[in-house]
């Protein structure tokens, strides 16, 4: 009864830490956007999308509006995005997305996470020409039929539309990404979730030993207070 038991208490341990990271990570990014376009939703479009995806995640209310809050009563003009760059272990390549107001701070803590986890922090461009960087929309296709709707996706800046288990999934340029979200909001489209993420052009297959390894740099890094996404080509 005791070995139940505790399994049970992890499980429940390890699935309120992964949700804790993503209201963390939608805070981060409630933040940045405050900062980008001001604090009503309404105008903020950026905003709005994403206090969509975190309600879409259960975030509750009360730290959706604590974030932004928190954005609107400080002086915001020191936070930026930085996206930071290395490898991993066997060769991994790693693409960090950060929030931070003290540059100096991340960089010292990437170099310490990356050299803990038996990586290294690379420079600007030594891995980013491995991904492209696409905006990623989803939404349920329901009764609407996908043949129709296809080239106004492509008018909104589509470049690929795929179809699983009923969720349409829309890539876009991330230079399109504003002008995909404006496009759907206006053909009464509800988004479940929309996204910038970096691509990678190949992926590498690693043994599960291997992986183990590169995903425990991962959580390294996520758990990073700096930290918002992390991205990486193992497949």
């Amino acid at each position: 009864m005791g070995r139940v038991f505790e399994k049970r208490k992890h499980k429940i341990f390890a699935r309120n830490s992964k949700l804790s990271k993503i209201f963390t990570r939608y805070s981060r990014e409630i933040f940045m956007s405050v900062k980008a376009g001001g604090p009503d939703p309404h105008y903020n479009s950026h905003l709005r999308q994403i206090i969509q995806n975190a309600k879409n995640f259960n975030t509750p209310k009360e730290v959706i509006d604590k974030a932004i809050k928190k954005a609107s009563d400080l002086d915001t003009s020191n936070y930026q995005e930085e996206i930071y760059e290395g490898y991993g272990p066997h060769g991994i390549a790693i693409l960090v997305k950060t929030a931070t107001d003290n540059t100096t701070r991340t960089v010292a803590n990437m170099r310490m996470h990356f050299n803990r986890g038996h990586g290294t922090l690379g420079t600007s461009g030594s891995v980013s020409f491995m991904f492209t960087c696409m905006g990623i929309f989803q939404f349920d296709l329901g009764e609407k039929n996908l043949d129709d709707l296809e080239l106004e996706l492509i008018d909104g800046g589509a470049e690929e539309i795929t179809l699983e288990d009923g969720t349409v999934f829309v890539y876009t340029s991330f230079e399109d990404f504003g002008k995909m979200q404006q496009h759907l909001e206006s053909l009464n489209i509800e988004i479940k979730n929309a996204d910038i993420q970096w691509l990678p052009n190949v992926q590498t297959e690693l043994t599960e030993e291997q992986a183990a390894e590169v995903e425990s740099l991962i959580e390294r890094l996520e758990d990073d207070e700096d930290v918002v996404d992390v991205f990486t080509n193992m497949k």
